[in-house]
């Protein structure tokens, strides 16, 4: 623990770190599940370098670190987290780039493309599209978190994965200590893969290719609020959770949520963790749950759908276990 209270203290007088440097701070609020202690160092950089500088550093003193966007897809520990989280809640910066990188064919509309920082809300991202008549995102609409973390997961909503709109990404790659980018390459992403995963490559910002709406901005802000209350029906807001807890495997021919609930697992609930009553593939937060409750949930729903169908469920919940 001094350890990191030194670190704390060289982030609060270093000259290449600007922003936010916060002792003991609580994790629950700052992620979807509203579940876990309290982070003994979390930093917030205000810039892309600082964020940089951040992973340059903890890597060179061998400190364990965790990156937090928007806590959309993640499950902290019980205990005290004894490592340093680095947020990139600060880093949200949305740009259009300029009309001569941009791509278009005789046979398809103009595409416009849009500069994503890594800690860009979806919020903020699908607004940007409204105000500036660009479509291609909509199915995203509603959807927690940030741009970062939906690339690293490559998010998929409604049949539509996030690698189907990337252009480019631009990541720090730690081992060489240097700044990439890479244009999409097909080879690279998967269903809910990303070649960010099992990787020392941090992301640090996101070229979308969208396209220009040739009619009015408000039938963009219509199909985004249509996505958005398929989400409210579905019941994704009705209490604390991270969305989905089990990647579906479409060769199998059914969705987990069915699988688990023909298991007879919904509602089932450990100690304030439940398995939604209405939706299968949901764990709920029903007071003052713990990730100790969520994981023994996966773990029986993992157990209970191979033994009666013989087939392996995984998980797409990161849970970050404490050092």
């Amino acid at each position: 623990m001094n350890n990191i209270l030194c670190i704390g203290d060289f982030f609060k007088t270093s000259n290449n770190y600007k922003g936010n440097v916060l002792f003991n701070e609580p994790l629950s609020p700052r992620t979807t599940f509203k579940i876990g202690a309290n982070a003994a160092l979390l930093l917030e950089p205000f810039s892309i370098d600082s964020f940089i500088f951040c992973i340059s550093y903890l890597k060179s003193q061998n400190q364990i670190f965790f990156i937090l966007g928007g806590g959309s897809n993640v499950v902290f520990p019980d205990d005290d987290y004894s490592g340093c989280i680095i947020s990139t809640n600060k880093l949200s910066q949305i740009s259009s780039v300029t009309t001569s990188t941009s791509i278009s064919s005789s046979d398809k509309p103009l595409s416009e493309l849009v500069h994503c920082d890594c800690g860009t809300p979806f919020s903020a991202l699908i607004n940007f599209c409204i105000n500036n008549n660009l479509t291609g995102i909509e199915e995203f609409a509603g959807l927690p978190g940030t741009i970062g973390g939906a690339t690293f997961m490559n998010a998929r909503c409604f049949d539509k994965s996030l690698s189907d709109i990337i252009f480019s990404t631009t990541f720090y790659d730690i081992k060489k200590e240097k700044i990439f980018t890479e244009e999409f390459q097909s080879n690279q992403w998967d269903y809910k893969k990303s070649p960010f995963q099992q990787s020392e490559k941090i992301i640090l910002s996101v070229i979308l290719k969208l396209q220009k709406n040739q009619t009015s901005s408000e039938d963009i802000k219509n199909l985004c609020n249509h996505f958005t209350s398929e989400r409210i029906n579905k019941g994704h807001f009705k209490f604390p959770s991270a969305g989905s807890v089990f990647k579906n495997n479409r060769t199998f021919g059914k969705p987990t949520g069915q699988l688990i609930d023909e298991a007879g697992l919904k509602g089932l609930q450990i100690g304030q963790a439940q398995i939604a009553s209405w939706h299968g593939n949901f764990i709920i937060n029903k007071g003052k749950a713990k990730s100790s409750d969520v994981k023994a949930l996966v773990n029986i729903a993992e157990e209970k759908v191979y033994n009666k169908f013989g087939f392996s469920i995984e998980p797409e919940i990161i849970f970050v276990d404490n050092i």
